[in-house]
């Protein structure tokens, strides 16, 4: 098969779909990789390195997309790329469509096969496309929180979290028990804040109390807990997710309200449409937005910050799914992996995941 990588178009994307050890493995199995000149830079992989592990470099992203017989990508084409699309086109990438329908129409319209890393499932219900990003997006959502916490210019309320002697920790809630949630705790503790973590999961909270034991406080996630922690955060880290879906409103305008002014909340969940009532996409370039006095960082695609261990993360979740899809077609790889099933939402004009087509009931 001919698998493509054209370079991510999204603003401040770093990321790159495949690392060169990637393309070597993929060549290596009879495949011919295709990869825009470029797209590796900011992942610290020069187009030689790519040139070295056997890749054909193309100059225009356009051969890309027209000389692929599946696309691979970190993030959901823009529309600028849905020109690029055509029936039989398999395209393998974070899809997000709950908070993006002109990418469903498109892909419907075009009949693209489209799978998404989001939504690839395991049987014990594990994410395993979604695990290393949200593993770095919860621990740099703790290191952002803490900057904007800082004064240094900015409207933060000049706190330091773990605070020193004879001052207050700043209190740090995560509205989440997942992967982002603990590695966002992790690093709180780390940094010796007053964490809270809040799920609706019981098990799962006794799960965080015994890995985290006096560190962290296991709250079960009703309205009224989370509008008491709301009120004494001091850093609020949003990391709800519901597997395809859009994530719910869980934090309100009016518990907003009671924060104080130059706290900060970090919408991790925004890629989902976001869990906070105030949120809407911010970009690394615009980072932050301030509503009723409180910073709100909500960049769909923070593990761009660090694009050398993203990408590394990421190919090596997704490689053994791409090499499938490259050996097998998209019919002997669903049927094989069911795993990989669960991440199919779009084909032959509709959209047929059962979460996703509930959203879009017109395309299903």
């Amino acid at each position: 098969m001919i698998i493509g990588v054209p370079k991510e178009i999204k603003e401040s994307e770093t990321r790159v779909a495949l690392t060169p050890a990637g393309v070597s493995m993929l060549i290596r199995n009879g495949h011919t990789v295709l990869i825009e000149k470029g797209a590796g830079l900011a992942s610290n992989f020069a187009d030689r390195v790519y040139r070295d592990a056997g890749a054909t470099i193309l100059p225009q992203a356009v051969r890309v997309w027209k000389m692929a017989d599946m696309i691979v990508k970190v993030k959901e084409p823009l529309a600028s790329e849905y020109k690029y699309f055509r029936p039989g086109l398999i395209l393998f990438t974070y899809l997000h469509l709950a908070s993006v329908p002109s990418l469903a129409r498109a892909l419907c319209k075009k009949q693209v096969t489209a799978l998404g890393y989001e939504t690839v499932e395991t049987s014990d219900g594990k994410l395993p496309l979604l695990i290393p990003m949200s593993e770095v997006a919860g621990r740099v959502a703790t290191q952002i929180g803490t900057r904007l916490l800082h004064r240094g210019g900015g409207p933060g309320k000049g706190l330091l979290l773990g605070g020193v002697t004879g001052t207050k920790k700043g209190v740090v809630t995560v509205i989440g028990g997942g992967i982002v949630g603990v590695n966002a705790a992790d690093v709180a503790a780390g940094l010796g804040a007053e964490v809270a973590i809040l799920d609706i999961k019981e098990d799962r909270l006794q799960r965080l109390q015994e890995r985290f034991k006096e560190k962290v406080h296991a709250v079960l996630s009703t309205p009224e807990n989370i509008a008491t922690w709301v009120k004494k955060s001091d850093l609020l880290v949003g990391a709800v997710l519901v597997a395809g879906d859009k994530a719910p409103k869980v934090i309100t305008k009016k518990m907003l309200q009671t924060m104080e002014a130059g706290s900060v909340i970090v919408d991790v969940a925004i890629d989902q449409g976001g869990c906070v009532e105030t949120s809407r996409p911010t970009s690394h370039k615009h980072p932050i937005f301030i509503k009723y006095g409180v910073i709100h960082y909500c960049v769909p695609n923070m593990p761009a910050l660090t694009p050398m261990t993203s990408t590394e993360a990421l190919t090596s979740a997704t490689l053994p799914y791409v090499a499938k899809l490259a050996s097998k077609g998209v019919d002997g790889a669903i049927n094989e992996d069911t795993a990989l099933a669960h991440g199919l939402q779009i084909r032959g004009g509709r959209v047929i995941h059962p979460v996703i087509a509930k959203l879009f009931k017109s395309l299903a």
